[in-house]
C-alpha cells in the first residue's frame, strides 16, 4: 500500500490531513497517511505553551506565540473555505480572534473529520532518506514517550513543520553585558512582564509592530523600536518612538547609528526566523529566506528535484490557512495521480517565471494580489471550494488602510466573510481594553460555561 509521511501537524500538517481525508470521504481509495508532531497535541504555534527553550522532552520548543496575541490579519482573510467560524461557532465573531479561538477553530475542523488518530504525537522526525533504487523515503523518528529511535519506508514525504519557530538572532556590540533583559521574539510569551519598563525593539515587521503593542496595551512605559531599512511608518502612541538601526549598548544605555540614545531596561529581538531543516539531507532540503517565492519548489509545493516530496506553508504569508489548504490539495491529487507534474525543466522555467514576477513587486498591496493569484492557481487544480479570492484580496487592501488610519484601533473593524456572505459582528469590547482573551470571554461567556465554543457538527 502506498504511504505517505507528513511532518508536523500544525495548520499545514492539519490541512494536509484534512485533504486526504476529504478525499476518501467522497469515495476515493487513498494512501496511508502517517503524520508525525514533535509535541503533545495539533495546532503548531497556535499550540500555545509557557515553556521557552526546551520542552518537558529536552527538545527545542517550537511554539512562538505568546500569551496575549491576537490575529493581525482579518479572520475573513484565512476562513476555512470547507469549514466556517459560524459553523464551528454557532455564533457570529469579531474579525480579529485571540490565539485561544482560532486554536479552537482549526482544532475543530480536524476533530470532525476524525483524523486524531493518523498523527503520532511526540515523536520528531530526526532524519529523511531517499533511496534512487527503490523510489522511497526512510523516515527516522524518536518515540519520545518510549525513548525509542525507528525507522519506516514511505513513498512520499510532506514537510509541514512551518518556519517560524527558529530564531534569526543578530548581535550587536554590547549586548552580552546588558543590564536587562534580552531575548528574540520566539521567546516572548506575557507583556506583563515589561510593565513598567522601558522596552526597545529591534525590527520593523510584524513582530516588532505586535509585541510592541501588546506591551503598550499591558502598561509598558515606552516603547522603541529600531528599524535597519525604514520606520513602520504608523501614527503610533506619544509614548512609542521609532529610530534607526542599533549601533551598541552600554550597561542599560541603547545608542544608535544616529547618534541618539535612549536608556532601556528590555531588548527583544524581533529579527525573523529561519528555514531550519535538520532533519532533511542537502539534497532534500529546502535552503531559502522568507520570501513569496521560494525556488525549487513546483507550485510552490514539489521539490522539482525530487516530486516526491512536497512542502506546505514555505512561504512568506500573507494568506496562512486556506493558503495551506490550496497547496495540501494539490499535493494531494498529484499523489493520487489526478494531476500529472510537467518535466523537470518546464517545473523549473515556471518557478522562474514566478519569481521573475515576485522580483518586480514593491508594494504590501501588490504582494496580496500576487499570493491571491498563486492560491486561485492551485485551486484551480483541484475540488477545494471556490472562493472569492478577489473578496479577500479587496479585505487585505481595507486592513492596511485600517492599520495606517489607527494602528492601535484597526482590530476594532470588522469585515463581511467571503465564505458565508455575512457581515461579523463588532466585538463586544475594543480590543485595547480587552484584556481578557480567553476563548470564553472573546464569546461573551461566562467561565462557567466552559471553556469551548466550539460545534462540531
Amino acid at each position: 500500500m502506498t504511504r505517505v509521511a507528513v511532518i508536523g501537524a500544525g495548520p499545514s500538517g492539519m490541512a494536509q490531513l484534512r485533504a486526504f481525508q476529504s478525499a476518501r470521504s467522497k469515495g476515493a481509495e487513498i494512501p496511508e497517511i502517517v503524520c508525525f508532531e514533535k509535541t503533545a497535541d495539533w495546532g503548531g504555534l497556535w499550540n500555545y505553551t509557557w515553556r521557552t527553550g526546551l520542552d518537558e522532552n529536552g527538545e527545542p520548543v517550537h511554539c512562538s506565540m505568546y500569551r496575549y496575541l491576537w490575529s493581525n490579519g482579518p479572520k475573513e482573510c484565512l476562513e476555512f473555505a470547507d469549514y466556517t467560524f459560524d459553523e464551528h461557532f454557532g455564533q457570529g465573531i469579531g474579525s480579529y480572534p485571540p490565539r485561544a479561538v482560532l486554536w479552537d477553530y482549526i482544532k475543530g475542523r480536524v476533530e470532525k473529520a476524525d483524523v486524531r488518530g493518523w498523527v503520532r504525537f511526540e515523536t520528531p522526525v530526526r532524519m529523511v532518506g531517499f533511496d534512487e533504487a527503490t523510489r522511497r523515503f526512510t523516515v527516522t523518528a524518536h518515540d519520545l514517550r518510549a525513548d525509542r529511535v525507528y525507522s519506516e519506508e514511505f513513498d512520499y514525504v510532506v514537510v509541514a513543520s512551518g518556519h517560524f519557530s527558529t530564531p534569526h538572532v543578530p548581535f550587536f556590540p554590547g549586548l552580552d553585558g546588558f543590564n536587562g533583559r534580552v531575548l528574540h521574539a520566539h521567546d516572548f510569551r506575557d507583556a506583563l512582564e515589561f510593565k513598567d519598563k522601558d522596552v526597545l525593539l529591534i525590527g520593523r515587521s510584524y513582530s516588532a509592530e505586535d509585541i510592541g503593542s501588546q506591551c503598550w496595551k499591558y502598561g509598558a512605559r515606552s516603547i522603541t523600536t529600531s528599524y535597519r531599512s525604514k520606520p513602520m511608518g504608523f501614527r503610533f502612541p506619544d509614548n512609542w518612538k521609532e529610530v534607526p538601526l542599533l549601533e551598541r549598548v552600554e550597561n542599560r544605555t541603547a545608542y544608535f547609528i544616529d547618534g541618539t540614545s535612549r536608556e532601556v531596561d528590555a531588548i527583544i529581538l524581533c529579527t525573523g526566523y529561519k528555514h531550519h531543516l535538520p532533519f532533511l539531507p542537502d539534497e532534500l532540503r529546502l535552503k531559502t529566506d522568507n520570501r513569496l517565492w521560494p525556488l525549487g519548489l513546483y507550485q510552490g509545493v514539489a521539490w522539482e528535484a525530487n516530486p516526491r516530496l512536497f512542502y506546505l506553508g514555505m512561504q512568506d504569508q500573507f494568506y496562512t490557512f486556506n493558503m495551506f489548504d490550496a497547496q495540501a490539495w494539490w499535493a494531494r491529487d498529484v499523489i493520487l495521480g489526478r494531476i500529472a507534474l510537467p518535466s523537470a525543466e518546464d517545473m523549473r522555467r515556471d518557478s522562474l517565471a514566478w519569481r521573475e514576477r515576485e522580483e518586480k513587486l514593491e508594494t504590501a498591496e501588490q504582494r496580496i494580489w500576487f499570493q491571491g493569484d498563486y492560491v486561485a492557481r492551485l485551486i484551480e487544480a483541484t475540488d477545494y471550494p471556490r472562493f472569492d479570492i478577489e473578496g479577500v484580496n479587496r479585505t487585505f487592501m481595507e486592513w492596511e488602510h485600517h492599520k495606517m488610519a489607527d494602528i492601535m484601533g484597526f482590530r476594532d473593524h470588522a469585515y463581511r466573510s467571503l465564505m458565508t456572505g455575512k457581515m461579523s459582528p463588532l466585538h463586544h469590547t475594543p480590543w485595547k481594553d480587552a484584556l481578557d482573551d480567553s476563548l470564553a470571554a472573546y464569546l461573551g461567556r461566562r467561565s462557567s460555561d466552559g471553556d469551548s465554543g466550539a460545534r462540531h457538527g
